[in-house]
């Protein structure tokens, strides 16, 4: 079977999220979501239980995201306990 992106993923974390797709991004959406239960042997996930854990990967796996992360996080001042 072919490995994917996405492994295991947690469904308590409360998150809304409003967001338009085009119809065929949708279904790739849908198809994914059955692919991952196979894959993890999850139940089938709705989008909106997918669709943040695939953003954070997302995220995750940007080194020029987590570049510019680190370059912001070495520049921030520190904060002194009060």
């Amino acid at each position: 079977m072919t490995k994917l992106k996405l492994g295991h993923v947690e469904t308590d974390k409360v998150i809304r999220v409003s967001i338009k797709l085009a119809p065929p991004v949708y279904r790739d959406l849908l198809a994914y979501a059955e692919a991952l239960a196979a894959a993890t042997h999850q139940e089938v996930l709705k989008p909106d239980k997918i669709i943040p854990a695939m953003v954070e990967q997302f995220m995750a796996s940007d080194r020029g995201f987590a570049q510019i992360r680190n370059q912001t996080a070495r520049h921030a001042p520190s904060q002194k306990p009060s």
